[in-house]
């Protein structure tokens, strides 16, 4: 179930990624003025690349789409139709002001939503987003790029389900030359969206736990010091 003080907001058309940015952007400040719920925004971007804080101009191979900068952490990343965009603004002042914790947690609510879908889905230390497989089969089938300001969240994950694979040729993926981007359909399973976004709502609950449990214990260690 959702919980009232967030919006779940599911977009059924193609929405371009400047606009989403805007929206996000007005959003987020209006959660940290205390004007605004909480915001989960499920969305599909027209092709594009987005470049990251980190974003390096040598892994820019072949900008065949429109190149965006933004305020989120990481390099160069690739939206386009058939994955699974989620956008998070929440309020970590009442979740727990703690970046790391959050991303982990993020990890891991798309890892069981995967693994309903029977993808045995994991982190790699060291290497941003979801990963599958192993040795020659290993991919990412996942990226996680956040942006905190003013301890509100902003931007978050991007799902492969049935992507162009051969779009992600145009840039070196998270910076990470070494590696392969999969989907799920690559994996031979066939995913809706609203499959998976009812998938991702029915974790939402425990995700939302997992931060409240840990700001509880921080508020503990803030008591006994």
């Amino acid at each position: 179930m959702i919980p009232a003080d967030i919006e779940w907001r599911v977009s059924t058309e193609q929405v371009p990624y400047a606009e989403s940015l805007a929206a996000m952007e007005a959003r987020a400040a209006a959660v940290a003025a205390g004007d605004a719920r909480e915001l989960v925004w499920l969305l599909e971007h027209p092709p594009v690349y987005t470049g990251g804080t980190s974003a390096d101009p040598a892994e820019l191979i072949d900008p065949r789409f429109p190149v965006v900068q933004t305020g989120r952490g990481g390099r160069y990343t690739y939206h386009g139709p058939g994955q699974r965009v989620g956008y998070l603004v929440l309020d970590l002042n009442r979740r727990g002001r703690d970046v790391r914790c959050f991303i982990h947690e993020l990890e891991h609510w798309l890892i069981a939503t995967l693994g309903d879908f029977e993808i045995e889905a994991r982190t790699e230390s060291g290497r941003v987003g979801i990963w599958t497989g192993h040795g020659a089969e290993e991919a990412k089938i996942g990226a996680i790029g956040v942006r905190v300001k003013r301890w509100v969240t902003l931007h978050g994950f991007a799902i492969n389900l049935d992507p162009d694979l051969a779009h992600f040729g145009g840039i070196v993926p998270c910076g990470l030359a070494d590696y392969a981007v999969t989907s799920a359909a690559a994996l031979g399973k066939t995913i809706s969206f609203e499959a998976f976004d009812a998938e991702l709502a029915r974790h939402l609950p425990d995700f939302l736990d997992a931060l409240s449990a840990h700001e509880k214990r921080l508020e503990q260690l803030r008591i006994s010091v």
